[in-house]
């Protein structure tokens, strides 16, 4: 999937929410320099999830506003790190000036990544993390405390023992490892709650509902499910229905898509934990641009974007619909 930002294509309409949140980001805009536009790719995970489709709005936002020539590339799965790599490999070879860098494998990118900022690329690291030490700044979720607050919206919204499910996409991802890292501190510090059985699936809905149906079927005690992304919190929530136990499991999911939000209404998910991408993707461009202009010294090594808790009760509280729809 490739994009070119020398004839600007939008992602979608820009709703409210995005016109909000430029408004709110205008205080740290600089004034684009006059002359050639700097050259920029944004090398991601995937380019197939609402999350990821918000991310671009942003940074095409932001590549508009700056006057950078933006170009966007992932691969066909968010497990392939080799096909990754070699867009980071082509976006050098094509003249990219920074990379805007979300890591299929907190790994076995690095050595991609590396190799470019050693060819004189700015690294900037958005949504997942890489293990260099050439990033500039990483952009993005606490996903320590995003795990910790999707237990936590389980914890609070029920009552008994919890007997929990984790459905977490690959080993290899910095920030799905977090999450569930926090969520397991959350959950045993609360002194009524176990982890029945983490699943590490495939980072795709059919194949986490599939697996989330065996899980269920396995261990009926489970009474609560986290599913950590997006993908994986459509599967859960098919699964959910799929074997009619909407009334009985209690799902937290990640992040905003027309089906979660939709299962949200009717029951099979009772809590999301919504990111901000559209905000990763604006600041992840307005950062390589600071790099590129000099402005690197006003960077911050880490920039949390924030996450919220959306539920049935808030669902249509302004606020929520501004997170859940960033962008038209």
């Amino acid at each position: 999937m490739k994009r070119n930002n020398t004839r600007l294509r939008a992602v979608g309409a820009l709703g409210m929410a995005a016109a909000v949140l430029l408004l709110s980001l205008s205080g740290c805009m600089g004034d684009p320099t006059a002359g050639d536009p700097h050259k920029v790719a944004l090398v991601v995970k995937s380019s197939e999830t609402q999350f990821f489709l918000s991310m671009f709005a942003g940074a095409e936002a932001a590549a508009a506003e700056y006057n950078i020539d933006l170009t966007i590339t992932a691969p066909e799965s968010e497990e392939d790190y080799v096909a990754q790599n070699l867009l980071v490999e082509q976006a050098v070879q094509d003249g990219a000036e920074a990379i805007v860098f979300s890591a299929t494998d907190y790994e076995n990118t690095a050595v991609a990544i590396d190799s470019a900022a050693q060819k004189g690329v700015s690294i900037v690291a958005i949504d997942s993390d890489v293990n260099s030490t050439a990033v500039a700044t990483y952009i993005g979720t606490d996903n320590y405390a995003a795990g910790r607050m999707a237990a936590q919206a389980a914890l609070e919204r029920t009552e008994g023992q919890l007997n929990v499910g984790i459905i977490n996409y690959g080993l290899n991802s910095a920030n799905g490892q977090e999450r569930e890292r926090g969520a397991c501190d959350a959950l045993e510090e609360s002194g009524r709650a176990q982890v029945v059985q983490v699943v590490h699936t495939l980072a795709e809905a059919g194949a986490a509902q599939a697996d989330t149906v065996t899980l269920l079927q396995q261990n009926p005690e489970i009474n609560v499910l986290l599913a950590f992304n997006e993908p994986t919190s459509v599967g859960a929530a098919g699964a959910v229905r799929e074997l009619g136990l909407s009334d009985t499991v209690f799902l937290v999911g990640f992040d905003s898509n027309v089906e979660t939000v939709d299962d949200l209404q009717t029951g099979a998910v009772d809590a999301l934990v919504v990111q901000n991408p559209y905000a990763m993707g604006y600041l992840g461009v307005e950062s390589a641009y600071k790099l590129l202009s000099g402005q690197g010294s006003e960077l911050s090594q880490t920039v949390d974007t924030a996450t919220r808790i959306v539920d049935r009760k808030n669902l249509f509280a302004m606020d929520s619909q501004k997170a859940l729809f960033a962008f038209g």
